[in-house]
């Protein structure tokens, strides 16, 4: 029996692993992630037992993780996040849709004009 391998079809989105079948992005999130986790779970086992320091590391190293696992339609998390925030709280909620619209434009020379005739016509009453 033949061993198939399976070769993407768009190879844009493969990435190069770099150590142990991780890519650079994640290797440094896991590896910033071991720093911070592994010298607060020492200092929170001395004041409230291994449980509490278990949850305390899993809650500082959580973020990290998902930096350097998550993506969305080909973007990481932190552009993600800042795409969210610019579209949610900084951008404004009403965006004005204006066109050029040729037949108002036309409408209101027409209304214009009237108003010439209406002028034209009253002055030429008034001096005749």
């Amino acid at each position: 029996m033949a061993a198939y391998i399976s070769v993407p079809r768009d190879l844009t989105r493969v990435k190069s692993k770099v150590f142990m079948n991780l890519t650079k992005r994640q290797c440094i999130c896991f590896g910033t992630a071991v720093l911070i986790g592994v010298p607060s779970f020492f200092l929170l086992r001395e004041y409230g037992g291994n449980t509490l320091a278990t949850l305390g590391m899993m809650i500082l190293m959580l973020p990290l993780f998902f930096l350097a696992m998550y993506e969305k339609n080909g973007q990481p998390l932190e552009k993600f996040l800042n795409h969210y925030i610019q579209a949610r709280f900084i951008r404004p909620k009403v965006r004005p849709y204006r066109t050029a619209n040729y037949f108002a434009l036309l409408q209101q020379q027409a209304e214009l004009e009237q108003e010439v005739d209406a002028i034209v016509s009253l002055s030429s009453k008034e001096k005749g």
